[in-house]
């Protein structure tokens, strides 16, 4: 990306600091090595002040001299951000915490929120904590995303008539996949017109026609922004992937359609990115999903937030799933979520798909017997990729399905069906707990299965879900995350809440696949038996 001489790079810093040495290695790197002016993110929530100070005299070691300086996130298993004991508790403590002990050497950047901040009161209360953090010393301002260009227009006038004169750089994030975009403006609450929405709704089962749609969006509002309101610079969300980013930077005629044609020399590059036709072959990560069960190799793999954060209002949360007593009360809720009478689960932001039709009846008995699904397709065997159900990517292809579940299951009967699943050698398995304790007749650590691919004209084989080891860790993490979120919604001296954690605690996340995909009930009716 160096190559198109941006203005700057920015790198997200996870919650808590999670992500801290990778972080810095990537902004050292960038600033360093590649000469690119790097905008450093940091977060205050749940941060000691000795670890804001090592991270700011790294970044100054460095030669970075740009901080985004956020409140951020609650990490993974905390209910809320909170503020450490001798830390912060707002952005704005942070900003005036390095303007106290670093004077101007940082150009200070701080979060806008077009549609308000989720936490906010009003608009009003969120603009008067944006100007704080503008009077405490920072230096401009980069948004959340968005999608609708005259809210980001009216909220720029908004911050114009409240005294914010600091420089508005708007966030712009092109979509990845359809599925991805569903998560990401469920998580940020963001609102997305309804052109927008009907339009992908159409398209939705194309991969390549949703990135298609998505690129041409984000150049026709970056042209609208630029022509009609004179915004002239833009910050595009590339969730580690550059391809959508090159082609609006390419359709925008900032750079020439050979600008990465030439490899950048650098010791940092090894193996297997050595040459130009391995780098083009990289650069295509994200020409297909990568999703849950995306490619752990990816280097878009695991930025996507995998599930909308489901940590509601105990109003909310009781009005969508009530207050589950007992085993079978959690039962009664997966049923009526495979019935579509519940619209979601703390582990699925959507109803179900048309596809799970063909499986509904089963998937229904499954769970009934204690089995508790949160993923499962049907078996496809070279079905038209114009299908109106099964079909997907280009036309004229072919699409193929293995079988799989996954679900949720007490200790008890995990026994006994792993016991079955050893029978069959078609079979592969794996299961673990919130402890990461692993149960799989898969030895090959580094196995990838591919249980979802399309054979395209000109193309090669395309394979958008594979599951493997390192995947399947990452969502078993995030799984038992949201039943934290889940138990977290009500008090925890409730019964519904001492449940929810007893069963967090002692139930395990399973993946089986079928891997005969010609035959039709083998998985299910494995279940069943």
């Amino acid at each position: 990306m160096s190559k198109w001489d941006p203005t700057f790079l920015s790198c997200t810093w996870g919650a808590g600091g999670s992500s801290q040495e990778r972080t810095m290695a990537v902004c050292a790197t960038a600033q360093v090595v590649h000469g690119v002016e790097t905008l450093l993110h940091l977060t205050c929530t749940n941060m000691e002040k000795q670890s804001i100070d090592e991270a700011l005299l790294k970044a100054k070691e460095t030669g970075i001299q740009n901080i985004l300086a956020l409140r951020g996130d609650a990490p993974r298993g905390h209910e809320y951000w909170t503020p450490t004991e001798n830390g912060f508790t707002h952005a704005v403590d942070l900003v005036r915490y390095i303007r106290q002990h670093y004077g101007d050497y940082f150009c200070i950047g701080v979060a806008g929120y077009p549609e308000g901040h989720m936490d906010a009161e009003s608009k009003q209360d969120d603009l008067l904590h944006l100007k704080e953090k503008i009077d405490a010393g920072a230096d401009f301002i980069l948004t959340q995303l968005f999608y609708n260009v005259d809210t980001f227009v009216d909220w720029v006038a908004d911050c114009r008539a409240f005294g914010i004169s600091v420089p508005i750089v708007p966030g712009i994030m092109p979509i990845p996949t359809y599925q991805n975009f569903r998560r990401m403006i469920n998580l940020c609450k963001t609102q997305v017109p309804d052109t927008i929405l009907q339009t992908l709704d159409t398209i939705k089962a194309d991969d390549q026609k949703v990135k298609d749609y998505g690129v041409q969006l984000a150049v026709d509002m970056i042209k609208q922004l630029h022509e009609k309101h004179n915004v002239c610079n833009f910050h595009l969300s590339t969730l580690n992937l550059e391809r959508s980013t090159k082609l609006i930077l390419q359709d925008l005629k900032l750079i020439s359609q050979d600008a990465t044609k030439q490899l950048a020399h650098s010791k940092l590059l090894s193996a297997p990115f050595s040459t130009p036709q391995d780098l083009d072959r990289a650069e295509n990560w994200d020409e297909f999903p990568n999703g849950r069960y995306g490619d752990s190799r990816s280097p878009a793999f695991g930025e996507v937030t995998y599930s909308a954060s489901q940590s509601l209002p105990t109003s909310e949360a009781s009005r969508k799933w009530g207050y589950p007593k007992t085993v079978d009360n959690i039962t009664q809720l997966f049923e009526k979520y495979i019935l579509g009478q519940l619209d979601s689960l703390p582990w699925s932001e959507d109803r179900l798909q048309t596809e799970t039709d063909a499986i509904r009846q089963a998937l229904l008995e499954i769970n009934r017997r204690g089995y508790w699904t949160v993923g499962s397709q049907p078996s496809v065997n070279g079905v038209s990729s114009q299908d109106p159900i099964f079909g997907w990517g280009p036309k004229g292809g072919y699409v193929y399905q293995k079988a799989f579940l996954e679900f949720f299951v007490s200790p008890h009967q995990l026994d006994v069906i792993l016991k079955r699943f050893d029978q069959d050698p078609c079979v592969t398995y794996y299961a673990m707990n919130r402890n990461g304790d692993l149960l799989t007749n898969v030895m090959d650590e580094e196995a990838q299965n591919a249980v979802t691919w399309g054979v395209f004209p000109g193309k090669e084989i395309v394979q958008p879900t594979l599951i493997e080891r390192a995947n399947f860790e990452s969502w078993n993490e995030e799984a038992f995350g949201l039943w934290t979120e889940w138990e977290q919604n009500y008090a925890p001296d409730t019964d519904t809440a001492k449940l929810l954690k007893n069963v967090g605690d002692a139930f395990w996340l399973v993946n089986v696949v079928h891997n005969d995909y010609q035959l039709v009930d083998g998985l299910f009716n494995m279940m069943l038996a």
